[in-house]
C-alpha cells in the first residue's frame, strides 16, 4: 500500500531517504529497474528534455508554451491533437498556434466516424439528449488515425473521462495534455479541489455520520 499523497514529509524530494516512512515506494528493486528503463533512448531522451524544459520554464512559460519547447528540444516535426467537439474553436487556435512555431499539425475530432452510440450498446434512455441522433466518441480511432500520420507527439485536447484513457491506450506516439474536460467548471478540475473545504465539500465527500 502506497500513500504518497498523504505524506507530510516528501524526504525523497530532499534526497534524505533514512528520513523516508516504512511504506514508502522505495522498493530497491522497482527503483533500480525504473532507472534501468531510464536508460533506453528514448526515454532518456524525454526524460533529460523534460527536465530542461521544466528548468527553463518555471514559473515562467504557460503550459502550451512548455509543449512547444519541449516538442523543439525533441526534435519533433509533426504534432497530432485529439480533440473533443465541443473544444472545436480551441482546437483551431491551438493548430493555428503550433502550425505558427513551424510544426506539421494533424487533429482528429473525437466524433470521427459518426458511429452511432448505440453500437456500444447504449440505449435510447442511456443518451444525453433522448430521441436524437448521437455519434460515439471515438477515441481509438483519434489515435488510429494519428498513428497513420505518424504523429511524432500527440496532445490530448478536452477528451472526456475514459476517451482520453482509450486514445493514450492506443496512440503510438508519447502523449502530452493541454486541457481535460470539465464541463461544470470550465474545464478547469482543480477549482473542486480548491473549493474542497468549502463550496463543493458536500458534493466530495460522503457522508461519515
Amino acid at each position: 500500500m502506497y500513500y504518497c499523497a498523504l505524506c507530510n514529509l516528501k524526504a525523497c524530494k530532499l534526497g534524505e531517504p533514512e528520513k523516508m516512512p516504512k511504506k514508502c515506494p522505495n522498493s530497491t528493486k522497482i527503483i533500480e529497474k525504473s532507472k534501468e528503463l531510464y536508460l533506453e533512448e528514448e526515454n532518456e531522451k524525454i526524460a533529460y528534455n523534460s527536465a530542461l524544459v521544466e528548468s527553463e520554464g518555471y514559473c515562467k512559460l504557460t503550459r502550451i508554451e512548455e509543449t512547444i519547447l519541449f516538442a523543439k528540444k525533441m526534435n519533433y516535426k509533426k504534432l497530432g491533437i485529439a480533440f473533443c467537439t465541443g473544444l472545436s474553436n480551441e482546437a483551431k487556435i491551438l493548430q493555428d498556434i503550433f502550425l505558427n512555431h513551424d510544426f506539421d499539425v494533424e487533429s482528429v475530432v473525437c466524433k470521427c466516424g459518426s458511429i452511432p452510440k448505440e453500437f456500444i450498446k447504449i440505449t435510447e434512455n442511456e443518451k444525453v439528449h433522448k430521441g436524437e441522433y448521437e455519434a460515439m466518441c471515438n477515441p481509438i480511432g483519434q489515435a488510429l488515425f494519428l498513428n497513420e500520420t505518424k504523429t511524432d507527439l500527440n496532445i490530448i485536447l478536452g477528451l472526456c473521462v475514459g476517451h482520453d484513457s482509450l486514445f493514450i491506450k492506443y496512440s503510438k506516439a508519447p502523449v502530452t495534455i493541454i486541457g481535460v474536460k470539465d464541463r461544470v467548471l470550465g474545464h478547469n478540475p482543480l477549482a473542486a479541489i480548491y473549493t474542497s473545504n468549502s463550496y463543493y465539500k458536500e458534493k466530495l465527500f460522503k457522508n461519515k455520520e
